[in-house]
């Protein structure tokens, strides 16, 4: 991993500069080649650094004369999508602060169907999760809050049908630090006290509101506790708790925004894990910081297979399943140099 990268050099800082760099799909290939072994070919399986081949793309260890793929054991292990448009996409999930639809992601890229955009979107987002990163540390908020919506139910923590999520956020001197968000099955202590141990140090500061669960939760954590109690104070929960609110608020303007509320609970986290990628790089002064941020863990992280990522609904007996049809590979964004079409004379 590159802990200084060079805008520039070692990623693109702009759309312009991206389709610039990247005008094949063959850049592209380079381009991962370079993400996964900066310094040099090394092999997997065996760890040798001796290289037989001469194919873009392709080496084979002279160590154990195993053929390893630039994309075999990554995110884009056997993929039949274009590197370039790949790449797109990933520009596209990073560029915006509220991120990309599969549905706009299919018609920029003209993808041959929304099934495809849907996987890159998800493949992409399985290598966002925060769960192995550094934990928050200092002074942390942390609260609950339900996504989902208009349902009948019990109101308050106890709500049917509806998904818990725990979110937690550094509260530095001024501003906000870092944050986490993950879906919990309920607000039980033994609940809490996993989401705390999975998310934040021993020995930090963890700020809640007055529910009973906090403190056993806490002394089980190993992290001291400062409660706000919202209902004793009079004031909003927004005041009290503003950093953990604010977190709540943006990632549910995201999910009634772009993906217009239709976010499936199975599917909930993976959308949670990449808000939380892009709110805790917020303040990288170039978007490409982000694509290339992406693409390191890309090729760094496991395939995601379709059975991995989708949920299969099983259709009814009763309906008859469509023939299947040979299917053409996805079109490439890959560009050559026009000479302004614009202005060549138009045939009578």
């Amino acid at each position: 991993m590159i802990d200084v990268p060079v805008e520039g050099r070692d990623f693109p800082g702009s759309l312009p500069e991206l389709r610039a760099w990247f005008r094949s799909d063959a850049d592209c290939l380079d381009y991962l080649d370079w993400l996964r072994w900066p310094d040099g070919f090394v092999c997997p399986w065996c760890a040798d650094v001796g290289d037989w081949s001469t194919v873009p793309g392709m080496h084979r260890c002279s160590g154990c004369g195993r053929r390893v793929s630039v994309g075999a054991g990554t995110v884009f292990d056997r993929t039949r999508t274009p590197l370039a448009v790949w790449f797109e996409a990933a520009w596209l999930m990073m560029a915006s602060k509220q991120g990309v639809s599969a549905l706009t992601l299919q018609r920029v890229t003209e993808l041959g169907s929304y099934q495809s955009a849907w996987m890159m979107t998800h493949k992409l987002r399985s290598v966002m999760h925060q769960s192995g990163r550094d934990r928050l540390s200092g002074r942390v908020e942390m609260d609950e809050t339900f996504i989902g919506g208009d349902r009948h139910g019990t109101f308050g923590r106890g709500a049917a049908g509806k998904t818990l999520v725990a979110g937690a956020i550094e509260r530095p001197g001024t501003g906000f630090g870092r944050a986490r968000l993950q879906i919990i099955p309920d607000a039980s202590s033994a609940s809490l006290a996993d989401s705390i141990r999975t998310h934040v140090s021993h020995g930090a500061t963890l700020i809640t509101d007055g529910w009973p669960p906090y403190p056993r939760a806490a002394a089980a954590s190993g992290v001291s506790l400062e409660v706000h109690n919202v209902k004793a104070s009079g004031q909003p929960a927004h005041l009290s708790l503003p950093g953990v609110h604010l977190l709540f608020s943006l990632s549910k303007r995201v999910l009634e925004g772009t993906y217009q509320g239709s976010v499936q609970p199975e599917h909930l986290q993976a959308y949670l894990d990449e808000f939380v990628f892009r709110f805790n790089r917020r303040k990288s002064h170039t978007r490409g910081l982000l694509f290339f941020r992406l693409l390191e863990s890309a090729v760094a992280g496991p395939p995601a297979p379709y059975t991995s990522v989708a949920v299969i609904h099983r259709m009814p007996k009763d309906v008859p399943v469509p023939p299947r049809t040979p299917q053409a590979l996805p079109r490439t964004l890959a560009g050559t140099p026009l000479d302004r079409p614009w202005r060549t004379p138009q045939a009578a």
